[in-house]
């Protein structure tokens, strides 16, 4: 018996009957659906954190500051938006920086490839020409190697003679008086920056500021990883960091971050070890984990609904082939008069389970893929707006198919029992059975 034939003689005897096929299928239709749909919805969540951590450096990379500093850091960037200044409550901490024998002692620890201490500069706030109100900034240095997606505009020149050029969030761009975030691309803002030996003396805060302006190249695409703070070039940074440390020793130059690409599979060893000298490494698996956490929990629901689903509808497909077999008795044993081994009864009747499982997979992946499109415009014009690189469901044709080609499996191991019950019979009594 050839395989199309097989194919289009199950087709056939599956819609003798046709509404116990089609509630069958149905059946086998839901648990496919959600299955498919929930592995797209997993596949979305997957790119949107891969590219967050491609963006970052990889695997491999990590960011540390003193332990000490790392709990205010996070406050700060945790908070609710863009927070307005006051003069009593400033940005920096001298108190605390990466001292010369942590730096030694964490390039020999095992793992770490490269070990980069970044000069400090820090701003106390920015304000723009369309606002009389001033924000605190939080800043960070664009390293050659670390990407993140614009909105508007593109990153910060990376060369040190470039222009002061600053990429700032959308948030602070709207704080700062442009509703229309576009509208701050290439335009001048204002930050002020602290000099930290009259800071030592000022009875005030803005009696030791410098106020430089910088060009605001683009607006950074809301994601995890850019909640946090404005990105400035090589060149704004070096011209704030003079302004710091203007007038000062050259050893009170401190640092308080610090980066790092180690080896990743001994990447936790490092964070411990980093923690022991008194430096808080964080990677980007760590920022965006608690998200992907979320997303992992509720998806493993959705698939475990799948499978009870599944579950179901393979009682469902037993219970179609036993009455199928029921009702074809007569035409069994003629088959197996005429010669039919019983393999190929057994063949027959698999092949229809088989059929079950194609259409049921089939009408899934189709509505799926229409119900996934539909959720993915409605999420990016409402619970996805901030975060317009995430696309909620994705679709990979492989996954697709595998899956399709699992429910077909089971869908044969379910309709064994009958198969086999089938190809058992006696032709003389099949005959005989009215």
């Amino acid at each position: 018996m050839k395989v199309l034939d097989l194919i289009h003689d199950a087709n056939s005897n599956l819609w003798r009957s046709k509404l116990r096929s089609f509630l069958t299928i149905l059946a086998i239709f839901v648990g496919s659906f959600t299955i498919i749909l929930t592995s797209a919805i997993n596949a979305g969540v997957n790119d949107f954190m891969d590219k967050q951590i491609a963006n970052m450096g990889g695997d491999g990379y990590l960011e540390m500051m003193p332990t000490e500093m790392y709990e205010s850091a996070m406050n700060m960037l945790g908070s609710n938006g863009p927070q307005e200044y006051t003069e009593d409550k400033d940005n920096t901490n001298a108190s605390t920086y990466i001292k010369d024998e942590q730096i030694e002692k964490a390039k020999k620890i095992d793992g770490v490839k490269v070990f980069n201490v970044l000069p400090n500069s820090t701003a106390d706030y920015v304000t723009s020409d369309k606002t009389d109100k001033r924000y605190r900034i939080n800043l960070n240095l664009v390293v050659e190697g670390i990407t993140f997606d614009m909105s508007n505009g593109a990153t910060p020149n990376t060369d040190e003679n470039a222009d002061y050029e600053i990429a700032v969030n959308e948030d602070l761009a709207k704080a700062l008086g442009y509703e229309d975030v576009s509208e701050i691309v290439g335009k001048t803002i204002k930050i002020a920056v602290p000099s930290n030996l009259k800071c030592y003396t000022a009875i005030k805060r803005s009696e030791c500021q410098t106020v430089i302006e910088a060009k605001v190249s683009g607006t950074q695409a809301p994601g995890i990883l850019s909640m946090g703070g404005s990105r400035a070039n090589l060149a704004l940074w070096n011209k704030i960091n003079e302004i710091n440390y203007k007038g000062m020793p050259a050893e009170t130059n401190r640092s308080y971050q610090a980066t790092a690409d180690v080896d990743p599979d001994k990447k936790d060893d490092v964070k411990k070890a980093l923690e022991e000298i008194g430096l808080k490494a964080v990677s980007v698996e760590d920022e965006v984990g608690m998200f992907k956490s979320f997303f992992d929990v509720i998806l493993t629901v959705f698939n475990i609904f799948g499978g009870i689903a599944l579950a179901a509808a393979s009682i469902g497909i037993i219970n179609t082939l036993f009455m199928a077999v029921q009702e074809r008795t007569r035409e069994i044993g003629l088959d197996k008069a005429l010669g039919m081994s019983n393999s190929k009864v057994f063949l027959s009747f698999s092949a229809e389970a088989i059929m079950l499982g194609f259409w049921g997979s089939a009408l899934g992946i189709a509505v799926s893929y229409v119900v996934g499109q539909l959720a993915n415009n409605v999420a990016s014009q409402t619970f996805t707006k901030d975060f317009p690189t995430f696309k909620l469901a994705i679709f990979e044709p492989v996954t697709m198919i595998s899956i399709a080609l699992i429910i077909m499996f089971i869908a044969f191991l379910a309709g064994t029992l009958p198969a086999r019950r089938a190809s058992k019979k006696n032709p003389i009594d099949a005959l005989r059975y009215e």
